[in-house]
């Protein structure tokens, strides 16, 4: 054999090992997700019911990776300016996206949206879930109780306003759902997130709210705000001293705000198979126990597929809200 032919024979074998050394490299990386912080989108401003779970999340992720969860507040447009971006993002598993309830009530509401959140995401855990609550301001609306409530806004339709995370938000339907079960007429107000919402409440600017009872809780154990209902069939543990739905007459009045996690279409199997192995883990965490409990929430117990089945039923049960309801935005 010349000379030529060994060198040949040698660059080969140099080249695949190359390759080979490149791939493991790639599959080790894959495999250690992740090697660098991660980038979490969250569509609201802070101070609102996302943040409220985004933030403690986050602070477990790093103890359970060693890597930053670095959260990207992307208000806007009822939490859709957010997700838009979110979708565009590179599929790598370095970007994921907090959405909820708010999501699968979109399509419904706007019409030409630059995503679609079946499509362009991958459904990967279900982080939280919290009943909705109707808070007023006890020195604009100063009722005792739910009862004392609805007379009143029976009797002065109009009267009062809620405000809400924006259109077509939770909030917002949550309203819609309220006024629909009780023949009452309360005026909307939107607002860029639940956090502003929130602090114009705590400011008598708005008189109530039907938020998510994960931002609420705080206001309402300072006594900043007043809690009349939970949505549902049965009190929250945490505020063991408000009447549900059911016991107020509204047993089909069942609204939760939910929050999910969500990574681009596209992201490989293995880093989504990780990234629930991460959330599983950080739900173990004593300090997260904690926050979850003083917000009344439950921790995600669904598997991906249960996720992504539940998100799929969310779409469908809020687009006949949404028709009933009338509500479009254009």
């Amino acid at each position: 054999m010349n000379d030529q032919k060994l060198q040949r024979r040698g660059v080969l074998r140099g080249a695949a090992a190359v390759s080979l050394s490149w791939m493991a490299s790639a599959a080790w990386a894959e495999t250690a997700w992740p090697v660098k912080p991660v980038t979490l989108i969250v569509p609201f401003p802070a101070g609102g019911g996302t943040d409220a779970f985004a933030r403690p999340f986050s602070a477990q992720f790093a103890k359970a990776t060693g890597k930053t969860l670095v959260i990207d507040n992307r208000g806007g447009a009822g939490g859709t300016l957010g997700a838009g971006v979110a979708a565009k993002a590179p599929a790598d598993g370095y970007t994921l996206f907090m959405g909820g309830v708010h999501h699968v009530i979109a399509p419904s509401i706007y019409p030409k949206l630059d995503y679609d959140i079946e499509k362009d995401f991958i459904p990967l855990a279900l982080l939280a879930s919290v009943p909705q609550v109707v808070v007023v301001n006890p020195k604009t609306v100063p009722v005792a109780n739910f009862k004392q409530f609805l007379d009143y806004v029976k009797r002065n339709p109009g009267k009062l306003n809620y405000g809400s995370a924006g259109l077509g938000t939770s909030h917002h339907l949550a309203g819609e759902l309220f006024k629909q079960q009780t023949g009452t007429f309360i005026t909307h107000i939107p607002y860029r997130g639940a956090g502003p919402a929130l602090q114009d409440l705590m400011a008598g600017n708005v008189d109530m709210m039907f938020d998510g009872l994960g931002s609420s809780a705080a206001h309402i154990k300072a006594g900043r705000i007043k809690a009349l209902m939970v949505s549902g069939h049965k009190r929250n543990p945490a505020f063991p001293e408000v009447p549900c739905a059911k016991e107020v007459g509204l047993p089909d009045y069942t609204v939760s705000t939910w929050y999910g996690l969500w990574a681009p279409k596209g992201t490989p199997s293995n880093i989504q198979a990780r990234i629930i192995e991460v959330v599983h883990e950080v739900g173990k965490a004593d300090e997260l126990k904690a926050v979850w409990a003083g917000n009344g929430a439950e921790y995600g117990s669904l598997s991906q597929q249960q996720f992504a089945a539940m998100a799929g039923t969310e779409v469908k049960r809020w687009a006949g809200v949404v028709k009933a309801s009338g509500v479009k935005i254009e």
